[in-house]
């Protein structure tokens, strides 16, 4: 069985060792990742070097392709930890909760605004785009909420754009891996003070998250995204 690290494990750990853990968390999503990194590294430090065997300026070009190589390095090293990441979450509840509250920007963000019994739940992202409405779960389930919490939302969002989506893989739906740039992505239409009140209105609402059937189970939580590694 594959060992999966935590956003807490890997938010407890020194610089060093958050390395190695999405290193390894990288190589278990993809074998050939780290082989294309790494290659990738020494492919350009060696074209470097051999330009400056034919050109006698070895001397200058040989760190100037060592500085290439490793930063091509650690761009390629941060897109498939991120790919990782996704991976690593995908399908847990609360995963579409966690992208959101990792988005860069001015967001606020409120998880479980809506839910019923089954665990069908529906997440809330407010920000210069409007309102953003963000529902996991069965998907004939999640319309129903989804569409019961646009009709609270525009209650007291009078001529606010209010945006839906499904997190999944069916039709109509988004992964996980791509719910983040499509919510930054929506054209603006507010402006900073407008979010302010937008934000001071919905505050009225009162979440309609219901409990599961059955007890809880112990140590449950919702999952995060790990912080992004510079």
């Amino acid at each position: 069985m594959v060992d999966q690290y935590s956003a807490e494990d890997l938010q407890n750990a020194g610089r060093l060792k958050q390395i190695r853990m999405v290193a390894k968390l990288v190589n278990q999503q993809d074998k050939k990742a780290l082989p294309i990194i790494f290659g990738s590294a020494a492919g350009i430090i060696v074209v470097f070097v051999l330009i400056g065997l034919f050109t006698g300026l070895l001397a200058i070009l040989i760190p100037v392709g060592v500085l290439l190589g490793v930063l091509a390095a650690m761009i390629l090293f941060g897109r498939f930890a991120q790919r990782a990441q996704y991976s690593a979450i995908d399908g847990q509840l609360g995963a579409a909760a966690a992208v959101l509250q990792s988005m860069p920007g001015d967001w606020t963000v409120t998880p479980g605004v809506a839910g019923n019994r089954t665990m069908d739940v529906v997440h809330r992202a407010v920000g210069r785009a409007g309102v953003v409405l963000v529902g996991e779960g069965v998907p004939s389930r999640v319309t129903a909420l989804l569409a019961n919490e646009r009709k609270k939302t525009e209650r007291v969002a009078h001529g606010v754009p209010v945006h839906e989506f499904q997190v999944g893989t069916g039709e109509g739906q988004i992964p996980v891996s791509k719910l983040q740039r499509k919510v930054t992505t929506l054209p603006r239409a507010l402006k900073p003070p407008a979010v302010s009140d937008l934000n001071y209105r919905l505050k009225a609402l009162q979440p309609t998250m219901q409990m599961p059937k059955g007890p809880m189970p112990k140590g449950a939580r919702m999952p995060k995204m790990p912080k992004q590694q510079r």
